[in-house]
């Protein structure tokens, strides 16, 4: 059998990268005037167009609010009309905000949408590039994003769902803390965080432990009467 020369071998996998390069560099340019970012924690990589329109030029940018319009102002600058970025944990929020209230068509990209794409390189630097090449190109297609107010409308029913099953949870453990003492509040009362309740856990909490002062706290519209509640909260 023929052997294969290592060096023969290398030259062909050169030149088979050269052409794949030159197939990339050669496909046809839509929207001239578009940038990419490579969103990171502290620091972002923007590639956009040249000034003169001669090719392409990548620079960095901090997190920081300030670095971020120094970003939005170089895009200004460069004539930019939209801007593709990945949609990665929360960093991209902050540019896509800033970018968005300077009149930037903002896309943000899902990220196994681009990792799809054969060719990419995971650096920074390369990556913005890459990004703003597939976008000129229109290979790369935004998310759905609604308009500010849906978005702080989400916000808060998101947060109250969450505060709602965060209430649920700590109301479990108080539970489970009142029966390890034999302390049942529960069984005085019907709901752990109704009036007569909190009142008489916000009596406990601040010390006091005679049963007969903490039956006092209960509604008058409580069913139960003040010795019916003292017997369930002489505890331990």
């Amino acid at each position: 059998m023929k052997k294969l020369d290592p060096q023969h071998s290398n030259s062909n996998r050169q030149a088979q990268q050269t052409t794949m390069d030159e197939d990339t560099e050669g496909l046809p340019v839509i929207r001239p005037l578009v940038a990419g970012i490579d969103l990171g924690s502290e620091q972002h990589w923007v590639c956009a167009p040249r000034r003169d329109g001669a090719g392409r030029e990548a620079t960095v940018f901090g997190a920081t609010t300030p670095e971020l319009e120094k970003m939005a102002l170089w895009l200004k600058e460069r004539k930019v009309e939209s801007v593709a970025m990945e949609g990665t944990g929360v960093y991209w929020i902050a540019p896509h905000e800033v970018l968005e209230r300077n009149g930037f068509e903002v896309a943000l990209v899902n990220t196994r949408e681009l990792a799809r794409v054969p060719g990419r390189k995971k650096t920074d630097r390369v990556d913005a590039r890459w990004i703003q090449r597939l976008h000129s190109c229109g290979l790369l297609r935004g998310s759905f994003r609604p308009v500010e107010q849906v978005c702080i409308l989400r916000t808060y029913v998101r947060d109250r769902s969450i505060l709602g099953a965060e209430t649920a949870d700590w109301m479990r453990r108080m539970q489970k803390s009142l029966d390890q003492m034999n302390v049942r509040v529960h069984r005085a009362v019907s709901d752990l965080d109704g009036m007569t309740e909190m009142a008489i856990l916000r009596a406990i909490v601040g010390g006091e432990r005679d049963a007969v002062k903490l039956a006092k706290l209960r509604d008058r519209r409580c069913r139960k009467s003040e010795e019916e509640i003292a017997e369930q909260l002489t505890g331990d």
